[in-house]
């Protein structure tokens, strides 16, 4: 069923994916980052999601063959990794007590590997493929950023959802931005994983200065790497535009 609705529409498939984990996570959420269910729920999910891309030969269209040839063009991708270690920069402290914190911990590694897979991934390369660079930027960052919506209903107030919304938006076009040009994901599905990971053991305060701080730096990194790699860096033969157009819709092994 997900071969036939792949080939059939790339964009429906990406959008099949999104509502799927949306409903999923606003569910799963709800039980706690700390739940062994949560864990389960999401194993289950990215073994799905990683079958697929497996099973119908898709690891170097979605960037999950090799690690970026061009990784030092892209500065080692070192701003990915600066923000990933925001969530330290006030303290560090366990979040939850074992063993919930390693469900935690299991969780949100698996969090960073199926939302970049889904928007980056899927979205993102559906995109490129029938329509236009930036549209495909703009969408799969902003999609990906106002899936955040959802922190509400875990606990969280308005405003800091709607803060945590537009960074996600910031950190989802740098990382769309660095699939786009190193043709690899493993970079970013790291980074996003470890984002999160080190959300869990952050001891900083959420309205602090120096979380005030950090966002700040988050969003001028953002920026001034995006327009780094838009300028300075080629885009890998994967992602240009002859070639999207030319892919087979789902390569047989």
């Amino acid at each position: 069923m997900l071969t036939k609705m792949y080939k059939k529409s790339e964009i429906l498939f990406a959008i099949f994916w999104i509502v799927l984990y949306t409903v999923s996570m606003g569910n799963l959420r709800s039980l706690g980052d700390d739940s062994p269910y949560m864990m389960i729920g999401l194993i289950v999910i990215s073994a799905l999601i990683f079958l697929f891309v497996w099973k119908n030969g898709l690891l170097e269209k979605y960037g999950l063959s090799a690690w970026a040839k061009n990784s030092r063009s892209m500065l080692c991708f070192f701003p990915l990794w600066i923000i990933a270690s925001l969530n330290l920069w006030g303290g560090v402290a366990a979040k939850y007590p074992i063993p919930g914190q390693i469900y935690a911990i299991v969780s949100m590694a698996l969090v960073g590997f199926a939302e970049e897979l889904i928007f980056r991934g899927f979205l993102f390369k559906a995109m490129l493929k029938d329509g236009s660079f930036k549209s495909a930027v703009i969408v799969s960052s902003v999609t990906f950023g106002v899936g955040h919506i959802l922190n509400l209903f875990t606990g969280h107030e308005l405003f800091e959802t709607l803060v945590q919304v537009v960074f996600a938006i910031a950190f989802g076009f740098m990382v769309t931005m660095a699939f786009y040009k190193s043709g690899s994901l493993i970079p970013c599905i790291l980074a996003h994983s470890l984002t999160d990971v080190f959300s869990l053991f952050s001891a900083g305060e959420e309205a602090s200065l120096l979380n005030w701080i950090a966002h700040a730096v988050m969003i001028v990194m953002a920026v001034a790497y995006c327009l780094y790699l838009a300028k300075r860096v080629e885009t890998p033969p994967i992602n240009r535009p002859a070639v999207q157009k030319n892919q087979v819709s789902c390569p047989q092994k």
